[in-house]
């Protein structure tokens, strides 16, 4: 493998303009040497142009973000800062994400945050620099959220950057992309499906670059998002598959728990251990080169140094969730809920329309550790919340669900915005209104949101309802899904209350007996080399609700990765495998890519089925 031209550590994107009398420069906050307690949040790039750094402290001012810069020339600068006042959708007044910029000790902007209601430049004030070199610092006040995309200092008072995403790219003038060349397979995407794909694919020979926008793997079953595993393995016409599972799968169960039931480092050192995967942490997939219904790259933006690297290879996997490389390719796709003539869907709606699953931000508390911990401050931004209406708890897990009928991807920031609005509003009623609680204080409030729809992109087979419920033959069927029809919608008395702005969903589980998914559902139909795998892959809808768990995505992963290994040893593309190479592919799925021998450590949340069918050969 080889990756030209590439440094190995990040540092800050400056930009510098010297015309006649002037001069700037522009500082990303992402890129701060010393981020304090603030986060990177980089879910949001696509929309709003940028990753941005987030204070998120769940009500308690986080620890200020440093960083050392480099004036172009000595004299009076005047600051401007990029920010958003997040409560503005709910909220006319000003918004409680403050904080404070300061140049070398000295506050220039004391209520940055609070105002406007969308990305915006927000004057901070005017500083005399003397000596070219300064420390600059991002000061929380209030731990609610405030967020800064970056920092702009310019001797001309009239000199702002554009703020919408567009102009504001070509304004960053982002480096050209390094290329990067070498592997048989890249795949965009380390949740269980990607990270199960780069395996996959790596022990049958194949050399795989593996990118990921968030320093852990893991995806929903992240420290981050925390969601546990679904699904059952060990099942089916091919039992093997799946079974990589167990060898990097947390062995305890639980949605919204503790941070280390999710074994974040357990992942990162297993795609450590594969010689043949290389993994790109921190990288997003934002733009990819295709013609002709082919991929010839893709490129990805490194999140804190704006480094960009241009992946050329000969197949890729789509495992980003929301089929980002697909819809960039071209790929034909499907988004929301089909009509029930569609497709023949009994459980479908009788009309077509834009409705999701939604998103998730999980939280939970625990005891104080003081009477000065298990104070929250009062937070009411809009919400409307009675003793009625609100939720007397001290934890929220996936039922906390937001968004079904907003757009997941151009509204991902305002779903996600909604779900953090939500706990930290009910929180603040039943402890301050209420006076629940009084001894606990929250320990953890997601701030990468959950995500379990949006995109799907279109295969040579699209699965559908009676793919489940009349248990059809297909002479390709692989991995074997287990998980009921479970299509979550909003809970009816939340509706009541907030009817349109729901943030609690409820399901019908209906179980259904294990059945298999053809292989056609696991490549796209018009962009002739690119995989998926992920609950972005060939399904409706209503079929969605029962593949999305992600013990089955994994097993999607496995299945993708063997049929790229059997491109790479016949020079042929996905459909190939499907048209003349299928046998063989039986044939792996049979053996499996997994270690020997492992015991089942998965034995929880394998979900309701009924018994198994005699299977059909």
């Amino acid at each position: 493998m080889t990756i030209s031209g590439i440094r190995l550590t990040a540092a800050a994107i400056l930009f510098a303009s010297l015309p006649a009398s002037s001069a700037s420069l522009l500082v990303e906050a992402e890129s701060f040497a010393d981020k304090g307690g603030w986060s990177v949040d980089q879910q949001f790039m696509d929309q709003m142009g940028s990753p941005y750094l987030i204070a998120h402290g769940l009500g308690r001012p986080v620890g200020d973000a440093s960083t050392e810069i480099t004036f172009p020339q000595t004299g009076r600068y005047y600051a401007y800062v990029r920010t958003y006042n997040w409560t503005s959708p709910w909220h006319d007044g000003a918004g409680p994400g403050r904080f404070s910029l300061a140049v070398d000790g000295k506050t220039v902007g004391k209520n940055l945050g609070t105002a406007g209601d969308c990305w915006q430049w927000q004057y901070a004030g005017e500083v005399d620099i003397r000596r070219p070199r300064a420390c600059i610092s991002l000061k929380d006040a209030t731990g609610f959220d405030g967020r800064c995309d970056a920092v702009y200092f310019t001797t001309d008072r009239g000199d702002v950057p554009p703020s919408d995403p567009d102009s504001l790219r070509a304004f960053r003038n982002l480096p050209e992309p390094e290329a990067v060349t070498g592997y048989d397979l890249v795949v965009a995407g380390g949740g269980i499906a990607g990270m199960s794909a780069a395996v996959s694919a790596a022990r049958l020979g194949c050399r795989v670059a593996l990118i990921n926008d968030r320093p852990v793997l893991g995806g929903n079953n992240s420290s981050e998002i925390r969601v546990h595993l679904g699904g059952a393995l060990d099942l089916g016409r091919y039992p093997a598959v799946g079974g990589l599972q167990k060898e990097f799968g947390p062995e305890r169960e639980g949605n919204a728990q503790p941070a280390d039931y999710y074994e974040d480092r357990k992942k990162l050192d297993w795609i450590a251990a594969e010689t043949n995967v290389t993994p790109f942490l921190n990288y997003r997939v934002d733009e990819v080169d295709a013609d002709g219904g082919h991929i010839r790259s893709i490129t990805a933006t490194e999140i804190e140094s704006g480094r960009r690297l241009r992946f050329e290879a000969p197949l890729f996997v789509d495992c980003t969730g929301d089929g980002t490389v697909g819809y960039l390719a071209g790929a034909d796709y499907l988004y929301g809920r089909e009509g029930r003539d569609e497709y023949g869907e009994p459980t479908a709606p009788e009309r077509a329309d834009s409705m999701t699953m939604g998103a998730s931000v999980q939280w939970r508390s625990r005891p104080a550790t003081g009477r000065k911990d298990a104070r929250f401050p009062d937070f009411d931004y809009g919400l409307g919340l009675t003793d009625e209406s609100c939720h007397r708890v001290d934890m929220g897990e996936w039922t906390w669900e937001t968004g079904m009928r907003y757009n997941q991807i151009t509204d991902a920031e305002r779903i996600r915005d909604y779900g953090m609005l939500v706990v930290y509003t009910n929180w603040s009623h039943i402890k301050n209104k209420l006076g629940l609680y009084p001894d606990r204080q929250l320990e953890w409030v997601a701030y990468i949101a959950g995500k379990r729809e949006s995109r799907r992109l279109l295969g040579d087979y699209i699965l559908k309802e009676e793919d489940m419920t009349k248990h059809l033959f297909h002479e390709d069927g692989s991995f074997t899904a287990t998980w009921s029809m479970d299509l979550h919608f909003p809970d009816p008395e939340n509706s009541r209350y907030f009817p349109g702005e729901e943030f609690i969903a409820s399901t019908a589980h209906v179980v259904i007996y294990p059945y298999p998914v053809p292989y056609r559902c696991l490549y796209s139909r018009n962009v002739d080399n690119l995989f998926m795998a992920g609950r972005n892959i060939s399904v409706t809808h209503v079929a969605l609700g029962s593949v999305r768990v992600m013990r089955t995505t994994g097993m999607m992963g496995e299945v993708v990765g063997m049929a790229a290994s059997l491109c790479r040893e016949h020079g042929a593309l996905p459909r190939d495998i499907y048209r003349y190479h299928l046998p063989e592919l039986k044939q792996l799925m049979q053996k499996g890519v997994a270690r020997p021998n492992l015991p089942n450590n998965q034995n929880y949340n394998e979900g309701g089925h009924l018994s198994r069918k005699p299977e059909i050969r």
